[in-house]
């Protein structure tokens, strides 16, 4: 799957997509990659000298990943015009940096649905060193709607 097909599913555009394609997919699992570019935006800022990807983005990169398999999912009419939305992050572990021209691959499973909520890890690799392990958790929400404080 590529880039057009990608911008099919979920709401995210260059500069913030952080997908460059799906590898493989089944009903809960999915590996896309993602090639860190060295004149990406965020190394003009981030540790000047020794350009680094910023954990944060690295996790927004997982969550993406997320979020494609949630929105491959089969959908009911309650879920039309619907996309999956981060609603929880939690035990992120970084064990390598990332430096600018790395390819990172993005391993994603499901280990839980609760109704529209999807519980996953993701586990981050680069040239087949372990680089991150982190869990989400993505919901089909509608774009603009506000939920309740």
């Amino acid at each position: 799957m590529d880039r057009t097909a990608i911008e099919a599913l979920i709401p995210h555009r260059a500069p913030f997509l952080f997908v460059d394609r799906v590898v493989e997919h089944s009903a809960d699992a999915i590996t896309t990659e993602w090639f860190v570019a060295e004149d990406a935006f965020f190394f003009r800022g981030h540790y000047p000298g020794f350009p680094l990807l910023p954990g944060v983005l690295l996790c927004e990169a997982a969550v993406q990943a997320g979020a494609l398999l949630a929105a491959l999912e089969p959908r009911d009419a309650a879920n039309d015009g619907k996309v999956p939305v981060l609603v929880k992050l939690g035990e992120a572990r970084f064990r390598r940096m990332v430096r600018p021209g790395e390819t990172l691959v993005f391993h994603v499973t499901v280990d839980e649905r609760l109704g529209p909520a999807r519980v996953m890890t993701a586990r981050v690799t680069s040239a087949g060193k372990n680089v991150a392990r982190l869990q989400f958790t993505v919901a089909v929400a509608a774009l603009g709607a506000e939920e309740p404080a």
